[in-house]
């Protein structure tokens, strides 16, 4: 996606923008509502994460100028208030959806996921229930995996890992999204959690099997992908 962030706290514009960008997306960055508005106004985005309040023009009346023009780029609005009638303001102004901070950047990678698949008009076919790259399956119901029509046996966490890279198969995954979304971590605890795990899983997926699914991408993270 092409996605622009529209958010003045230095700290948290260079946190979404990497985590963005590590996820493959494209992001352009506006620290004030006024020049906000005329980049989302004047480019095509694929989606917007605008801070409730901005200097120069806030992000609700931001959001309410762009709907009166037509401009229906799904919106996600960022805030630290986060009662009831907050997220009804947000929501009426024109969000698509409603985030309050502290947040969890795989929280709002998903969310940003979401916004994109209702607009393509996905996910009218009902609830996910297996998933599956190449030879290599996995029935959510039964909480099983096979490859190559093979059973493999998966400790609770690799299961939540390999759904995980499932999901976002043929994406780098990085190690901040796995850290948030599998470990539940929001911070580095500087441990080998991850490498211990994914080496875990290599040896019970891709062992024995001439061409592996599960790739290290250098500096990045981790891909699950078909074989080339």
């Amino acid at each position: 996606m092409k996605i622009l962030v529209i958010e003045d706290d230095r700290a948290t514009a260079d946190y979404l923008t990497k985590g963005l960008k590590e996820a493959g997306h494209v992001v352009d960055h506006a620290d004030n509502g006024r020049d906000g508005l005329f980049l989302a106004a004047s480019e095509p985005y694929d989606a917007l994460v605008v801070d409730r309040m901005l200097p120069g023009r806030d992000g609700l009346s931001l959001l309410e100028v762009l709907r009166a023009t037509g401009n229906d780029t799904p919106a996600l609005v960022l805030s630290a208030l986060g009662s009831v009638d907050d997220r009804v303001k947000g929501l009426r102004a024109g969000a698509d959806d409603y985030l309050t901070k502290p947040f969890a950047f795989a929280e709002l990678l998903a969310r940003l996921e979401v916004m994109q698949r209702r607009t393509k008009g996905a996910g009218s076919g009902g609830p996910v229930t297996k998933l599956q790259i190449a030879d290599l399956e996995m029935d959510l119901l039964a909480r099983t995996v096979k490859r190559a029509g093979k059973p493999v046996d998966l400790l609770p966490r690799e299961f939540q890992l390999l759904e995980y890279l499932l999901r976002n198969a043929g994406n780098v995954v990085t190690r901040t999204m796995l850290l948030e979304n599998v470990w539940d971590y929001h911070f580095d605890p500087q441990t080998n959690v991850i490498d211990v795990h994914i080496a875990r899983l290599r040896q019970k997926i891709d062992k024995d099997h001439e061409v592996p699914l599960i790739h290290t991408v250098r500096g990045a993270g981790y891909s699950l992908r078909e074989p080339v």
